[in-house]
């Protein structure tokens, strides 16, 4: 069916399974982006925040959204992931919160989503964490940047 790996011969959808691939070590990154008002950008760059350390809380919101991608995607595999990072880069020009998330594992499938899923996780608490002062916050760009490992080998995005 069009080359897509969650469905079977009938159309239905499935779990892929990879019980046939090697253990290999894999890495993906994902990127995305929180725009806000410059009041919003200067209120999180300054740590002055009613909430707290918003960019601190929406590391770890990150961190536990990509160790729980398997719960939230019906499809993806549960993954013994070995590394987490979420980095912010805040950026005055957009204004706003840049978001990389790089997952870790070696197992028998891509850790893709879970890239993804750090990041969308990141953005959403950051948005959560300010929206008392901007709901015209957006977030968008969400995409891999990065995959590495198993048998399709190396991509990086332009």
């Amino acid at each position: 069916m069009s080359g897509l790996t969650h469905f079977d011969a009938k159309g239905d959808a499935h779990m892929v399974d990879v019980s046939r691939k090697e253990h290999t070590s894999r890495i993906a990154t994902a990127s995305g982006w929180v725009k806000m008002q410059k009041t919003t950008f200067d209120v999180i760059a300054s740590g002055s925040a009613k909430k707290g350390d918003v960019l601190g809380v929406a590391r770890l919101a990150g961190i536990m959204g990509a160790k729980k991608t398997s719960d939230l995607i019906p499809l993806c595999h549960p993954l013994a992931i070995t590394k987490v990072s979420v980095e912010f880069d805040l950026d005055p020009d957009l204004p706003g919160v840049r978001i990389i998330g790089t997952v870790k594992t070696t197992g028998q499938t891509g850790v893709e989503m879970e890239a993804l899923t750090a990041v969308s996780t990141a953005a959403l608490t950051l948005y959560d964490m300010s929206k008392a002062i901007d709901k015209t916050m957006e977030i968008g760009g969400i995409h891999v940047t990065l995959k590495d490992g198993g048998k399709s080998g190396r991509f990086e995005a332009e």
